[in-house]
């Protein structure tokens, strides 16, 4: 897999999230024309992209920002956890309390409340930006 592509409503606030969630700035473009109305199936397209790499090398995240179509919102506007389609970003973390922290500043709520996950995990889910579910997962045993 290259990457995995999430449509924002702001480019900047994604880019520090997912910066102080340990990915890596990679590059940052303007995407329009032709091509890319015919890859995407949309007509004009306007966009801003930022690539994000993960610490080990190995994933990147495309954080993407429509000008032109505007971007649609999904109903409801922060769906529930089983809604169908991109459910959510798992990250493993060394500290979870401490990645929480650290995330609540760029916007971070945690759905309901950090759990231990028999002696193997401490795990939650929160919401990013524009209401992306990110799971955080630290293993303790």
């Amino acid at each position: 897999m290259d990457n995995i592509a999430i449509v924002v409503a702001d480019l900047d606030a994604a880019i520090a999230f997912f910066a102080e969630l340990g990915l890596e700035f990679e590059d940052r473009a303007r995407i329009e024309g032709a091509w890319a109305d015919r890859t995407v199936g949309l007509d004009g397209v306007r966009s801003e992209i930022a690539m994000m790499r993960t610490p080990d090398g190995r994933s990147r995240l495309e954080l993407t920002q429509y000008h032109h179509p505007a971007a649609s919102a999904p109903e409801p506007a922060i769906p529930p956890s089983n809604t169908l389609g991109l459910h959510r970003l798992m990250f493993a973390v060394d500290d979870l309390d401490d990645t929480v922290a650290r995330l609540r500043p760029h916007g971070a709520e945690v759905l309901d409340e950090i759990v231990d996950y028999e002696d193997v995990y401490r795990l939650c889910y929160l919401r990013g930006p524009g209401g992306i579910i990110v799971a955080l997962a630290e293993q303790v045993g």
